[in-house]
């Protein structure tokens, strides 16, 4: 299942709801990315992403496939929010249960490296200094192509 919203969302009702009736789940993943501020930088004051409606859902429904198809999984989640953010709110979260705990664990960081690097959002950043467009980081190209290669089967 998959959401694209501008409003907060409560990790812990949207897992429950997740999991409700679901009683063959041996195993829950999950992730919740944060807005936060870099040390190293300047102050951070608000990000903004914006998403092209329908595309992004496209995209992000296609990447969870993908994890569905290389996976044995019992439900999986992502919810991604769009619009002004100040730190500390929540982005995204993704969720992911399984009979057992490895498929779990494993196609949740497949869904976060996959949605940081092919999901259409774009991403400027407002601080002291004034608004900058976010790049895309190489580290984030390298954590997503280690899974270029098929998982053992689970």
């Amino acid at each position: 299942m998959i959401r694209v919203q501008g409003v907060d969302f409560e990790p812990g009702a949207e897992i429950d709801k997740l999991l409700h009736g679901r009683t063959a789940v041996g195993g829950v993943a999950s992730f919740i990315g944060v807005v936060r501020e870099d040390p190293r930088g300047p102050a951070l004051r608000a990000m903004t992403l914006e998403h092209y409606p329908g595309m992004t859902e496209r995209m992000l429904a296609a990447i969870e496939q993908e994890a569905n198809r290389r996976w044995n999984l019992s439900a999986s989640l992502i919810i991604h929010r769009y619009g002004r953010m100040v730190p500390g709110d929540r982005i995204v979260l993704v969720v992911t249960a399984a009979p057992h705990r490895q498929a779990a664990l494993e196609s949740c960081q497949f869904l976060i490296d996959w949605l940081k690097t092919k999901a259409p959002f774009w991403k400027c950043e407002e601080t002291e200094e004034g608004e900058q467009w976010v790049e895309a980081q190489v580290r984030d190209d390298v954590a997503a192509a280690k899974w270029q290669t098929e998982p053992a089967a689970n």
